[in-house]
């Protein structure tokens, strides 16, 4: 008879592991290792470093460059509706230069600013308690973000004649322009001087307009560039080109603080800080607060009269760079010269 009963399963026991005794595995790094990982360490962040900086850097100067572009766009719309640029800045009495609000001021509604446009008592001075708001208001179009000053300082009294030369430390603006002065201001726009007062605090800005060639307290509604007071031009009295003549211009810090609503006669270097002259190349060391500069590496920016953005070299030869400046002196410019 068949057997049917099932196969029985043979079972293969492993052999048992034996445990031996030994050094157990390493978990850690030697202290030799440990040195050598975190050299390799500063190495890559001393290498990485500075191009993150430049990099950071570089977007700061973009920023600043479409600035400059929303400023030629503003003043080309503003002259489209009243067919001439603004003024430097206005003054019904020009003795005591009031009330002189400026170029920037009067394109508040075209740089997308309208909210501070609408705060400005435009027939009161800037200085009157009713013009408070409107001359402690930031406009971010008008603020390089290189620049670390903040965004409200305190401005400096004239001390002398009373209408605005530059005739005492105040806010670091001397007579003699030394390089050692760029020390005299903190960030934050403080003197470090005892002996000097302040008016108010007030909105900062980096751009200035460009006043011409020549020292601007000579005269000071007398410019052979586009802005200085009570100036009235239009595109067609530019006769050297649309192209080949600037507008406006970079402004840095150290030597003091440049604004954007105007011209306050009872301030330190009062025109000086709304519009600039080329006595020197842009970044000079040897430069005056009047004179046009930057936080960034080998030159300022500066916007055409055509709108267009361009970094003038601090090397640019200054026979060159006066003509850029300047709106009818007739001169012919190559374009690889600037």
């Amino acid at each position: 008879m068949p057997n049917f009963s099932a196969p029985v399963a043979r079972v293969h026991a492993k052999p048992s592991r034996r445990l031996t005794a030994g050094p157990s595995l390493r978990n850690a790094f030697t202290l030799v290792e440990l040195l050598v990982v975190i050299a390799i360490i500063g190495v890559l962040v001393g290498l990485l470093l500075p191009a993150v900086q430049a990099a950071r850097e570089a977007a700061r100067r973009m920023s600043c460059q479409n600035n400059l572009h929303q400023m030629g766009i503003a003043l080309h719309n503003y002259h489209g509706i009243f067919n001439q640029l603004p003024s430097g800045w206005l003054a019904d009495d020009t003795d005591h230069h009031e009330p002189g609000w400026g170029w920037a001021a009067a394109i508040t509604p075209q740089i997308e600013a309208s909210n501070v446009y609408e705060t400005i008592r435009f027939g009161m001075a800037i200085e009157e308690d009713e013009n408070q708001q409107a001359r402690e208001s930031s406009i971010p179009s008008y603020m390089c973000p290189s620049d670390p000053l903040e965004t409200l300082f305190f401005i400096a009294e004239a001390h002398g004649d009373g209408d605005g030369h530059e005739h005492a430390h105040s806010s670091s603006l001397d007579d003699d322009h030394d390089d050692d002065d760029h020390d005299d201001e903190h960030e934050s726009g403080h003197n470090v001087d005892d002996g000097d007062e302040f008016l108010f605090q007030i909105a900062k800005s980096n751009y200035a307009g460009v006043f011409g060639t020549f020292d601007i307290h000579e005269d000071m509604y007398h410019g052979d560039g586009l802005f200085y007071g009570n100036s009235r031009h239009r595109f067609r009295d530019v006769l050297d080109g649309l192209s080949q003549t600037v507008m406006v211009g970079e402004r840095n810090s150290r030597l003091g603080g440049s604004i954007w609503q105007g011209l306050i006669p009872e301030a330190n270097a009062a025109a000086s800080r709304i519009v600039g002259a080329a006595d020197h190349t842009p970044n000079s060391d040897v430069g005056h607060f009047e004179d046009f500069s930057s936080y960034h590496a080998a030159g300022a920016q500066f916007i055409l009269s055509d709108g267009s953005v361009r970094m003038l070299s601090q090397f640019i030869d200054l026979e060159v760079y006066h003509a850029l400046v300047t709106r009818a002196n007739y001169e012919v410019i190559q374009a690889d010269t600037f």
